[in-house]
């Protein structure tokens, strides 16, 4: 029997519950009511929590579609399979215990969502962060007890993590933090953090002497717990891993073909020799902040002069070296989130060097960073990704529809990462061909991703295979194709960039053969981003009136 409860009163409930048990997500909505506390991993926690999700399940079950207007009718399949999603990851994936890695980037996380907004006078941040250090232990201890037999390249990659996170609370948080003159709470965050430290080091000293090597476990998803995550988390139900796959590798065919031809125009016909000139032309060590916040003006200016998506009223962006415990991370946004009800400064992180390197690991690195690519990835990031994304979602229009901010990777990376070939297509960088090279390599890195993961975790391709194809199919450089490699092992849905393009890219496609000459291209991007970040799926239904295929 159907029950009358109305959509938006399920989606009020289940957003709510999602902020008190999911607070470090909730700081990055906008939502600060839980600002003090830290995940409960407890088994006991997890138990609860797999419970409350399922009578969501069935609650939302219970309301008649038939009640439903046009928009919630598309609404409430996202919603299921946004629960059923949480449920698989409790019950069948099981990341809570096996992946180390996923306490420590909760644990830094919600660190740093304290010291880089300033959502609330610096003294108020302060007590929070004092509570989570204090809980830092509980949660250090929730890890040792469910993680027996974790993977090696998991204790690999939690180790790395953990000791950013070491020197993120020791160096970071007091600069952060600088503002606070009271002199007792001052006391009583130097022994929190103390405490925290301490329970760093020994469960990192664990993971070392003990869990290392255990470490025999497979990291490996299996064919079908990939494709259903896939299904739930991204709305890519009936895609097998064969079509993915046949789709991933004729992109990166056509792509590596038209990188391929860019690069022989530049050097009379040598493709090799044109990307490593390319390569050459990058910032010198140190000088990555200040080359990539002089890009973010020209790509502004840029969009204001073509008009291609509304540029909405903003605060600047700071851009900034990436904090030690994230520096796994090539470039990433910090935003505001859209519930934010004061301007608060974004932050676009770029990795520079680490001046400890050997300087042929330096110029290793920057040759990566170079000219081209950096400008890609500022696209990707800020300009008119990442950044310009979430501006749009903090409209008002967009916020009354919160069913909308269940977000699946696949819209939001494949915007990102559209952007960059829109950015060419509209003719940036037109008088630098090396910036035309460095969006189509960028291009090859999400392709090869894209067969990384799939391979990786349904097939027995192994880490080190995927540092060749990454070498050899993105042209990366060894340390690089190496993190991208280990990636893929903890992070299967990597895919999403290059799988959320596509399916951009064909939207558009059959937008325009719906509009004809009616067909605006700003039009078609504020009405995606006024949408939200919703799958495919949704967007398809409200822009076209059906479904269709999402990908092809």
């Amino acid at each position: 029997m159907y029950s009358s409860e109305p959509l938006p009163h399920f989606v009020d409930d289940y957003l709510r519950y999602l902020q008190e048990t999911r607070p470090t997500l909730a700081s990055f909505d906008g939502v600060h009511l839980h600002d003090d506390l830290l995940e409960d991993l407890s088994r006991q926690a997890i138990e609860t929590d797999a419970r409350a999700l399922s009578s969501f399940a069935r609650r939302l079950g219970e309301i008649d579609p038939a009640s439903l207007g046009p928009v919630e009718a598309a609404e409430q399949p996202m919603l299921a399979n946004h629960v059923r999603a949480r449920i698989f990851e409790l019950e069948e994936v099981r990341t809570w215990e096996r992946n180390p890695h996923l306490y420590a980037d909760i644990l830094s996380s919600s660190l740093a969502a304290q010291a880089i907004f300033a959502y609330a006078p610096a003294t108020e941040r302060a007590r929070r962060v004092l509570s989570k250090l204090r809980q830092t232990p509980r949660l250090l201890q929730a890890a040792r007890d469910n993680i027996k037999e974790p993977p090696g390249i998991f204790v690999k990659v939690g180790v790395d993590t953990f000791k950013g996170t070491l020197r993120f609370i020791e160096r970071d948080l007091p600069r952060a933090l600088r503002e606070v003159d009271d002199l007792h709470l001052l006391g009583d965050l130097a022994d929190a953090s103390t405490e925290a430290s301490n329970a760093i080091r020994s469960y990192v000293d664990y993971l070392e002497t003990e869990q290392a090597s255990k470490g025999r476990a497979t990291f490996r998803l299996g064919r079908d717990k990939f494709e259903q995550k896939l299904r739930l988390d991204e709305g890519l139900g009936g895609l097998t891993v064969e079509r993915l796959l046949a789709i991933a590798a004729r992109e990166l065919d056509r792509t590596g073909e038209e990188f391929r031809q860019t690069a022989a125009k530049l050097n009379g016909g040598d493709p090799d020799s044109a990307w490593e000139q390319a390569k050459q032309r990058h910032p010198e060590p140190g000088a990555l902040v200040k080359t990539a916040q002089a890009q973010l003006v020209e790509l502004e200016a840029f969009l204001e002069k073509q008009k291609l998506v509304t540029l909405p009223a903003r605060e600047p962006v700071t851009v900034a070296p990436t904090p030690d415990f994230f520096r796994w991370s090539t470039a990433s946004m910090w935003t505001p989130g859209p519930f934010e009800t004061r301007p608060s400064r974004a932050c676009y992180y770029v990795t520079d060097v680490d001046r400890s390197w050997t300087p042929e690991r330096q110029r290793e690195h920057l040759r990566d960073f170079n000219l081209g690519t950096l400008w890609c990835i500022s696209m990707h990031e800020v300009y008119p990704g990442h950044y310009l994304q979430y501006q749009h979602l903090r409209s008002v229009e967009s916020k009354a529809r919160k069913s909308l901010f269940f977000a699946p990777a696949t819209f939001v990376e494949g915007w990102a990462h559209y952007a960059e070939e829109m950015m060419i297509e509209a003719g940036f960088g037109r008088k630098d061909p090396f910036i035309r090279l460095g969006q189509l390599q960028e291009s090859l890195i999400r392709l090869v991703r894209f067969i990384v993961s799939i391979r990786l975790h349904t097939e027995d391709l192994s880490v080190e295979q995927g540092v060749r194809l990454f070498r050899e199919r993105a042209m990366l450089e060894e340390a690089t194709a190496r993190r991208e490699a280990e990636r893929g092992a903890f992070d299967p849905t990597y895919l999403v960039y290059s799988v959320g393009k596509l399916m951009l890219q064909k939207l558009r496609r059959d937008v325009e053969v719906k509009q004809g000459d009616t067909f605006s291209l700003r039009t078609f991007h504020d009405t995606l981003l006024k949408q939200g970040n919703a799958p495919f799926s949704v967007h398809r239904k409200l822009m076209l009136g059906d479904v269709g295929n999402v990908l092809e």
